[in-house]
């Protein structure tokens, strides 16, 4: 399997965009990768709205894309700014990023 950072949003409607994240995860599963959604996993014991945790979130996330094969990012709801600093991140190290959409 590969290894793979999963993009996708979270902030808006919340319920909807981790109902979403979910239904990326499994797409990811079935086509093989084992996909890491620090955005889903985090969030259940860091605060997003509270400055300070929200950075530790995403360089916790951050962390684990030096072991990951690529970044898949999933655009369907939008390019939120989370989405964009994982994005930018993946170029600063020179990782390769895949768009996708479901149902593709």
């Amino acid at each position: 399997m590969k290894l793979v950072i999963l993009e996708s949003p979270l902030s808006g409607d919340i319920e909807q965009n981790i109902e979403y994240a979910r239904k990326c995860m499994k797409d990811c599963l079935m086509r093989g990768e084992s996909p890491m959604a620090s955005h889903l996993l985090y969030t259940q014991c860091l605060d997003d709205n509270i400055p300070d945790e929200r950075i530790l979130g995403i360089k916790a996330g951050f962390a684990w894309r030096k072991a990951a094969d690529y970044t898949v990012v999933y655009e369907d709801r939008g390019i939120s700014e989370g989405m964009k600093l994982g994005i930018d991140h993946a170029n600063k190290l020179h990782q390769k990023i895949v768009y996708r959409r479901l149902g593709e």
